[in-house]
């Protein structure tokens, strides 16, 4: 027995005694090596104070007033949370998968580097393992991607730093917000949204499972292109979840059974302004460089998300309705006829055919006596009936207005195979078009100049022009009331008299004599000012002009914002021959609305960090009578807002309003007395030709401009009251539901005068043809006033014209 206790153990099991021996000896001086290593080289590792204000890559961000995002800038979608914020489950499931040991080791674990060690030196091949998330915050902050030992060793080094210098949750929300979980998602909160559409908080078990199984392999491991892999790495984070009693086993059962239920959630704006997106981009972008993409910077804008909304609406259902009843182009392409075989096809191709603006592509695949039917690209088919059909007629010549007969039956309009668009209205599906015109809103707070609501088109998709800000277009009429603030500036008043009668004027511009008329060829002899200007008398305009002076008015209009070059030399100003933009035209209108001072339109209101810290924030001159001037040697140091400067007087833009009330009360624009306000003015404006059509308006609190035109000019064949005004009236109709009805107040030194219709003097007690006028004290006129410019004028023609008789 004796022998046999003292018989050497076999030749395998000394050699398993000895390397043990020898792996122990080596991890106690890799650890010696680690730790000497460490007090040698941490004075030259990175600063590990940056992690604790770190600034992540995270896109560009517009929001809305009330936060509502309107656009995403950046090749990252990220959205750091706070660890407070992030799941207790989801932060389990990540430590259970990626390092169960997080809370006990001090940034590198002994455990799983021996494993991995022992991995290297049986297969003699370097393996992943080993890295903890404090070694993985180290490699994704500090180090390249390169997979050397020098590298692996500095990892080591910096994660014994970060866990000396910070604390296990700052390490775990640096890890969760840094990660990548593929499909360009880095972080837990955007992978959430981009999985799943959801917050953190309103995932599954299951869901945050999938998550924390994807930063391993997040390309190979994704549910949306490898469901199976996925499946089978998500059961692998719940099993460890159950083996570390995070979660009990009727959880586990629970979550794996659930279906699979990733999909990819590109990202959606809560609000449509892409116009505006792109006007607040080219500002940062040249302001900040290229490094606004990654900076993290939230900027809200001064849009009100409703009225955007609104605007959006109006301006695609006005321009909808002008396009269809100027005629039906015919379908975009005809696809032959149509077979069972070809409707996969078909739709392949439809998905393929971009939405715009909500009008879907369709094809037809059969054509009734009075309805067709039509094969979406989600593979419905739908019915138009003959409501929906009826509006077609075909076009002949756009630009001669020509159209064929109104169409008898469906095969009047198309045929199978054809190509169209289709949207639903009030629930029928309804043949449509993509509108040829364009088309322009702004909607601005006269008191600040901040944009409200702005859309530059039909399509930020199809056209990214902004016609906004970006087309030069004559006003036409629409410019009239600022040469009437002229001439009552000159000391005219709204009871002038101007004749309104034919005239021929030698223009050396003009290849022939120019012979203006009004828009319905007649003339209405002697006119006073305010009802020229609330029927768009272009005669009497001209003649005012005139009779002002060109220089004088192209000075005093300037105080509206217009530039020398916008405004032409010549009569055909009165007209509105000059060029402005609806962005500048709204801002001008603005001047009459809060009272005479000329504000600056601004659509950025501040601008953010992901910290939350405020970077800017805007300071808008203000119509404000008690603010702060704009004149330093006027200011007063204790105001904080900005005066506008007063550029009209408060009587003559209280003047020029009241008659742009009377448009709408009883003139050009009087459709818009539909929405039932007493405190609204506008003009409507037609260019010559019906090339431009216009109407801006406004009430004390809010004002408003519709632009509607052809990029390439051509005639609308519709005044400013048919295609632009009843946008704005659709506009309207919501918007002043948040603004009560609200009048100017009326400023010293208007005074009432009771006058004859016809002359415009002060009348007998005996004249029964007579009217109440506003007058700006001063300038009221008398019985003996028909030679004086501030009474009675009937001057008979301008210097350089001929008079062609009126009767």
């Amino acid at each position: 027995m004796a022998n046999q206790s003292n018989t050497p153990p076999p030749k395998p099991a000394r050699f398993l005694a000895k390397a043990g021996k020898w792996l122990i000896s080596l991890i106690s001086l890799g650890i010696l090596g680690i730790a000497g290593g460490y007090l040698y080289l941490s004075q030259e590792l990175p600063d590990i104070a940056v992690l604790k204000d770190v600034q992540f890559q995270v896109p560009l961000r517009i929001v809305t007033q009330d936060q509502k995002l309107i656009a995403e800038f950046g090749d990252k979608r990220r959205n750091p949370v706070p660890i407070s914020d992030i799941p207790p489950l989801l932060i389990q499931a990540i430590l259970a998968t990626e390092d169960q040991r997080f809370y006990k080791h001090p940034g590198i674990d002994p455990i799983g580097l021996s494993r991995a060690v022992i991995r290297l030196l049986a297969s003699g091949e370097k393996e992943e393992g080993g890295s903890t998330i404090t070694m993985q915050v180290a490699r994704n902050f500090f180090l390249t991607r390169k997979k050397d030992f020098s590298r692996k060793f500095k990892e080591i080094l910096l994660a014994i730093k970060i866990d000396k210098e910070l604390s296990k949750e700052k390490i775990l929300e640096l890890y969760l917000n840094k990660i990548y979980f593929g499909n360009r998602a880095y972080g837990v909160a955007a992978a959430a949204q981009v999985y799943y559409g959801k917050p953190l908080n309103q995932l599954t078990l299951a869901q945050y499972a999938m998550l924390a199984g994807l930063p391993k392999a997040p390309s190979m491991l994704n549910p949306i292109i490898n469901p199976e892999a996925a499946l089978k790495r998500r059961e692998h984070v719940l099993s460890r979840m159950l083996q570390l009693h995070y979660i009990d086993t009727a959880q586990y059962a629970a979550a794996n059974s659930e279906p699979v239920a990733a999909k990819y959630h590109g990202l959606t704006s809560e609000v449509n302004a892409p116009y505006l997106a792109e006007m607040v981009r080219s500002v940062l972008l040249a302001q900040y460089g290229s490094d606004i993409y990654t900076m993290g910077l939230i900027v809200t804008t001064t849009i009100n998300s409703n009225l955007q909304e609104t605007a959006n609406r109006s301006l695609h259902d006005g321009l909808l309705a002008y396009s269809e009843r100027h005629g039906y182009y015919g379908p975009e392409q005809n696809w032959g006829t149509p077979a069972e075989t070809l409707s996969s096809s078909w739709q392949s191709k439809l998905a393929a055919v971009p939405e715009i603006n909500g009008l879907l592509p369709a094809a037809v695949i059969n054509v009734g006596p009075q309805s067709l039917q039509a094969l979406l690209a989600n593979g419905k088919i739908i019915t138009i009936e003959w409501p929906g059909l009826s509006w077609a007629r075909r076009v002949i010549d756009a630009k001669s207005n020509l159209f064929a007969a109104n169409p008898l039956v469906a095969s009047d309009i198309v045929k199978p195979g054809d190509l169209i668009r289709v949207r639903l209205d009030k629930e029928q599906w309804r043949l449509t078009q993509v509108p040829l015109v364009q088309g322009a809103e702004v909607a601005m707070n006269p008191h600040n100049g901040a944009i409200l609501a702005l859309s530059g088109g039909f399509s930020f998709n199809g056209s990214n022009f902004n016609r906004a800000i970006q087309a030069q277009r004559q006003p036409g009429s629409a410019f009239k009331p600022f040469l009437y603030s002229a001439a009552l500036d000159k000391g005219l008043t709204l009871a002038t008299v101007i004749n309104d009668s034919p005239i021929v004027i030698d223009d050396a511009s003009q290849e022939d004599e120019w012979r203006p008329k009004n828009d319905n060829r007649r003339f209405y002899g002697p006119t006073r000012l305010r009802y020229a200007l609330s029927r768009s008398r272009n005669l009497v305009s001209i003649r005012l002009l005139d009779l002002i002076g060109i220089p004088f008015a192209r000075d005093y209009v300037q105080r509206f914002g217009f530039s020398p070059s916008q405004l032409p030399e010549t009569l055909s100003l009165a007209l509105g021959s000059g060029s402005t933009t609806p962005l500048q035209l709204t801002e001008a209108y603005a001047v009459f609305a809060n009272g005479g001072y000329k504000i600056t339109p601004y659509f950025i209101d501040s601008i953010s960090n992901t910290r939350q810290e405020l970077l800017y924030k805007a300071h808008p001159p203000t119509a404000c009578a008690s603010c702060k001037s704009s004149d330093p040697a006027l200011s007063d140091a204790k105001e904080e807002t900005p005066a506008a400067p007063h550029v009209i007087t408060a009587q003559n833009a209280y003047l020029i309003t009241s008659a742009m009330q009377d448009v709408i009360k009883m003139g050009t624009g009087r459709q818009a007395a539909a929405l039932h306000r007493r405190d609204l003015a506008g003009k409507t404006g037609t260019t010559n030709d019906q090339v431009d059509a216009w109407f801006a308006g406004f009430n004390p609190d809010l004002v408003m401009t519709v632009w509607v035109g052809f990029d390439n000019p051509q005639s609308l064949y519709e005044y400013g009251a048919e295609a632009a005004l009843p946008i704005w009236i659709d506009f309207m109709q919501y918007a002043l539901q948040h603004y009560p009805e609200r009048s100017s107040p009326q400023p010293h030194g208007i005074v009432s005068l009771r006058i004859n219709k016809e002359t415009g003097l002060p009348a007998s007690a005996a004249d029964q043809n007579t009217l109440f006028e506003l007058f700006e004290a001063g300038h009221v006129p008398s019985n003996t006033s028909t030679a004086n410019p501030n009474g009675t004028v009937i001057p008979s023609a301008p210097s350089n014209s001929t008079v062609e008789e009126l009767f």
